[in-house]
């Protein structure tokens, strides 16, 4: 049988369903005594018109194919990711250890409070710990992911807008190097957006805040250090034109590892930010979920935070429903309360000083690469930078015809994961690369070789780059044919071969 999705493709082993032979099983079941071989007693609308399609294989063969899945995944357990801005950093297996402790992994989302106390002194003090690092007065845990976060820190700007002025605004201004999921935060809580260009620095410049900022803007969304690794140095000062007019700042806290012990967005006059727990703090990240984006804010901004709020009595923990203002809950229960767990972990294991030390480290180990690469890629704003260094193709692309996405490709070959490729958008063909502080100086060295590579090969011989990859499980893909004629759901097509 063929696959129309994957027709056309250069496969090295055989699928599954190449493997199918008819009569071929990998079960054992009992024969029912109820009914006639083949049949069961279901209503009519619950009986399929014809069986479904699936490989008929041994249990060796079943078995075989999903280990085999499972050897070809990629993931930071296996090898260096190198995605800017996503931060994949290691996930350290005392967090899993804590999570997976009975009186944690165990709880029922439905119990009552008093079964669950230790649940909730650990929100409560996460909530603190978090505050303490980023500057802020109070935290929610609530928010499932990043995303989530920023809606959750916009919808309580609006509302506290409301309340204060009886009018949410109307804009939101954007710089170009903030996170690409900034615009639709705005949309979905139903503000326009303004977009702000970046200097030749690449940071933001305060007089075009001022230029743009109104009694219609709500805020800013910023980014910082933002999507370049740069630190947006300005940011009291941009701050301050903000809420000279009335309006909130809001950062994104994607790149919150950069700062770690060092900086506090809370200090620099941001209102609102959210973090990814599984940027920042080692939870998992990956694979759809679960997530964590919670949400840290100022004291003006308190009242407005997600219900229910986890308390502290006399008597213990407790929830509070009693929240007028509240912009309502985003979270069934708790949020994602594993990665509570897994983040409280990490901050207790590393403490205060080893904080500092991971992000010391993360901003070394990005210059490190810049330094290395900047003689075989360009560096677009080379000088030093925070997290993460971007790069572009300009001289592989202008000598040999090599792009960003054959780069990318290339270092498939070479045995790693590729960087994150064309983000920012404020700069074209970008390769973003953020190794964190997990890597070690032979990983990075092995990495940067692998790049220096990729350009010298791409000089002396480019069609071996644009043919990449060539070591792996299936070959390029027809990129025009798949944007072009999408099939994105496989049925079986007899008559031609894979």
């Amino acid at each position: 049988m063929s696959n129309p999705v994957t027709r056309g493709l250069k496969f090295r082993e055989p699928l599954i369903f190449e493997m199918s032979t008819p009569g071929r099983y990998a079960h054992s079941l009992p024969a029912s005594a109820s009914s006639a071989p083949g049949k069961v007693n279901l209503p009519a609308g619950f009986v399929r018109d014809e069986a479904p399609l699936w490989p008929e294989v041994s249990e060796l063969e079943a078995v075989r194919h999903f280990v085999r899945l499972s050897q070809q995944n990629y993931g930071i357990d296996v090898g260096f990711v190198p995605l800017g801005s996503c931060t994949m950093k290691y996930n350290p297996k005392i967090n899993e250890e804590v999570a997976r402790m009975d009186g944690f992994a165990g709880l029922h989302p439905l119990a009552p409070e008093s079964w669950i106390q230790g649940a909730l002194e650990l929100y409560w003090t996460l909530e603190r710990y978090l505050a303490e690092i980023t500057g802020f007065d109070c935290v929610t845990l609530q928010p499932a992911a990043g995303a989530q976060g920023e809606f959750t820190a916009l919808a309580m700007f609006r509302s506290r807008l409301i309340a204060r002025d009886g009018n949410p605004r109307k804009t939101v201004l954007i710089p170009d190097t903030a996170h690409g999921t900034n615009p639709a935060t705005c949309a979905m809580n139903g503000y326009k957006t303004i977009p702000i260009a970046s200097t030749a620095n690449g940071t933001v410049d305060p007089a075009a805040i001022a230029a743009a900022m109104t009694e219609d803007v709500a805020g800013i969304m910023v980014t910082n250090p933002n999507t370049l690794g740069l630190f947006e140095s300005d940011i009291t000062q941009i701050a301050e034109l903000v809420h000279a007019k009335g309006g909130f700042v809001y950062c994104d806290g994607a790149n919150m590892n950069s700062l770690l012990g060092r900086a506090r967005p809370g200090d620099m006059g941001v209102d609102a930010m959210h973090l990814n727990l599984h940027k920042t703090f080692s939870t998992p990240h990956g694979g759809g979920g679960p997530g964590s984006g919670p949400v840290c804010a100022v004291s003006e901004l308190e009242p407005h935070l997600p219900t229910p709020r986890v308390v502290k009595t006399d008597d213990g923990y407790t929830f509070d429903h009693d929240r007028p203002e509240s912009v309502g809950r985003v979270k069934a229960f708790f949020g994602n309360f594993g990665m509570h767990v897994r983040a409280y972990t990490y901050i207790r294991e590393l403490g205060c000083e080893g904080l500092k030390d991971a992000t010391d480290m993360a901003v070394l180990n990005a210059n490190y690469v810049r330094v290395r690469l900047r003689d075989h890629y360009h560096v677009p704003f080379d000088r030093t930078c925070m997290h993460e260094v971007v790069l572009t193709d300009k001289h592989q692309r202008k000598a040999t015809g090599v792009q960003t996405r054959d780069i990318a490709k290339g270092l498939i070959d070479r045995g790693f994961h590729p960087p994150t490729m064309y983000f920012p958008i404020c700069v074209p063909n970008a390769i973003m690369i953020e190794p964190t502080e997990s890597e070690s100086l032979q990983t990075l060295d092995t990495f940067i070789d692998a790049m220096i590579d990729v350009d010298e090969t791409a000089r002396r011989d480019p069609q071996a780059i644009l043919d990449a990859p060539t070591k792996t499980i299936v070959g390029r893909l027809d990129e025009t044919r798949a944007i072009r004629k999408p099939i994105l759901r496989w049925h079986p097509e007899a008559g031609e071969d894979v």
